[in-house]
């Protein structure tokens, strides 16, 4: 099976997946339990199998570069301009709670997210020596649009989170 840009990735045998998942579900189904759910599992599947299973996949790279430590603050101090590689590495640990980042992270995360065209480097041809900037591209733009719709809703819904917590038990405290 190939997916648009022609990368080939492994089938997956979606009928065996379901059938396994019948298997799984099979002792709760006896007693009534989970029998409308397989439906909602089955297209869940296919949409799996349809986005990708493999590691260097849209799917799973785009969403791990959004949930790990620097990218996604990239992506949204890139959203207030364009800046020099020495500028962002000073803004990351002026800003993030992350603390430092070092010149190999940040090179690191710079390179995959322009790899996937979330951002550009330009060369600033009027400096001596030369210099580079980084810009978000209109695709790190919309992306950073939506996450900015996930961060909206994470404070909507900080409430519930927290009592969520103190129910469970833990402490709302993210230090303590």
């Amino acid at each position: 099976m190939s997916n648009e840009a022609g990368h080939s990735r492994p089938a997956i045998d979606v009928d065996t997946v379901l059938r396994n998942l019948r298997l799984v579900l099979a002792p709760d189904a006896a007693s009534g339990h989970h029998g409308s759910e397989m439906a909602a599992l089955e297209a869940l599947v296919r949409a799996m199998a349809r986005d990708g299973v493999q590691r260097d996949q849209p799917m799973r790279e785009i969403c791990a570069r959004i949930g790990d430590k620097w990218s996604s603050l990239l992506l949204h101090l890139l959203r207030t301009g364009s800046y020099r590689h020495a500028v962002l590495r000073r803004l990351v640990s002026t800003v993030g709670a992350e603390g430092r980042i070092s010149q190999r992270m940040l090179t690191l995360r710079l390179r995959t997210l322009e790899r996937d065209g979330l951002i550009e480097r330009r060369v600033i041809s009027t400096t001596h020596p030369p210099g580079v900037e980084y810009a978000l591209t209109d695709l790190g733009r919309s992306l950073t649009m939506q996450i900015e719709q996930l961060m909206q809703w994470i404070r909507d819904h900080m409430a519930q989170i927290l009592q969520a917590r103190l129910r469970f038990g833990e402490s709302p405290d993210p230090d303590g």
